[in-house]
């Protein structure tokens, strides 16, 4: 059992992007705890590396779903998996995410960013319903703080947030459009969705119990950063790294958010680390959470 978390035994935690990063060490700590670990995986050999991470326990703590997130049919198809097997969840981690440095569409026509960023999340939690209700589970959607502040250069200019206006939208497939694109931006606008449908779900989840909170890790030495770095900066690649978090430091706050006692019933709230915080305010208007859980629901319901 690690030794710096509580006992786990029993408990059924579903963590998302756990073959790389931060995900590893979270599913790893998870299930050193005693916790039973479901992570979805797109890699098979990432997710035997993973076992390898994990070791002896992994056979009887440690379940792999196979699939691919940014897929409609995957995120239905795993979800569907871990339905049949498990009738409680306790915790579930949505940790999934990338950052796409060219404009790509999903095979269902969803901007990269959306269908990993956001729907995955959005996906696993409201699909997972009735076993999250039953654990009286924690959900932790790991966010990112670009969505105050989509620039990548901080000088002297104020924060950019980023924006989300869905005036009009019919259809997710409209968001993030390749005209004009710009990466960073998208990447941001994915996160905002994330927190803002999260805090209308906290909202519904709240009668039985579920916690629905979102988390900045902090700057932490990933694959995700290197496409994020803006390229006159780039020279400097390995020492902005060395000047990061690394991806335990990054990991121990989404698993504190998922079991600190201290924590028990907080629900609909940001977190930047460890300290909560505020969001834009268009993630708090209700008349766009509504409209993009309505969004959300009609492309999971195709």
């Amino acid at each position: 059992m690690n030794a710096g978390l509580p006992d786990l035994t029993g408990r059924v935690a579903v963590v998302t992007g756990a073959t790389g990063g931060m995900g590893q060490i979270i599913a790893t700590d998870l299930a050193g705890a005693g916790a039973h670990v479901v992570t979805v995986a797109r890699s098979p050999a990432r997710a035997d590396a993973l076992r390898a991470r994990i070791g002896p326990q992994a056979t009887t703590r440690l379940d792999v779903v196979t699939a691919d997130l940014s897929r409609r049919a995957d995120v239905v198809t795993a979800a569907k998996t871990i339905l049949d097997r498990h009738d409680q969840i306790h915790i579930l981690i949505n940790n999934a995410g990338a950052h796409f440095p060219e404009h790509r569409v999903s095979p269902d026509g969803i901007e990269m960013h959306i269908a990993l960023d956001y729907l995955a999340a959005y996906g696993m939690t409201t699909l997972l319903d009735a076993p999250l209700r039953r654990g009286r589970a924690r959900v932790v959607n790991v966010a990112s703080d670009t969505l105050n502040d989509t620039r990548q250069i901080k000088l002297a200019s104020r924060p950019r947030p980023a924006t989300l206006d869905l005036a009009g939208i019919d259809d997710l497939a409209a968001l993030n459009p390749a005209a004009g694109f710009v990466p960073f931006e998208a990447y941001a606008r994915a996160k905002l969705m994330t927190v803002t449908a999260g805090y209308a779900l906290a909202h519904d989840f709240a009668a039985d119990g579920v916690t629905v909170n979102a988390l900045h890790p902090g700057i932490v030495a990933t694959d995700i950063i290197d496409d994020l770095i803006p390229p006159l900066l780039r020279p400097l690649r390995t020492l902005i790294r060395r000047s990061l978090l690394t991806p335990a430091e990054g990991a121990s706050s989404a698993t504190r958010i998922a079991i600190d006692p201290h924590l028990s019933g907080v629900t609909g709230r940001y977190f930047n680390r460890d300290t909560e915080s505020r969001t834009p305010p268009v993630s708090h208007d209700p008349t766009t959470q509504q409209r993009l859980l309505a969004l959300s629901h009609a492309h999971f319901a195709a």
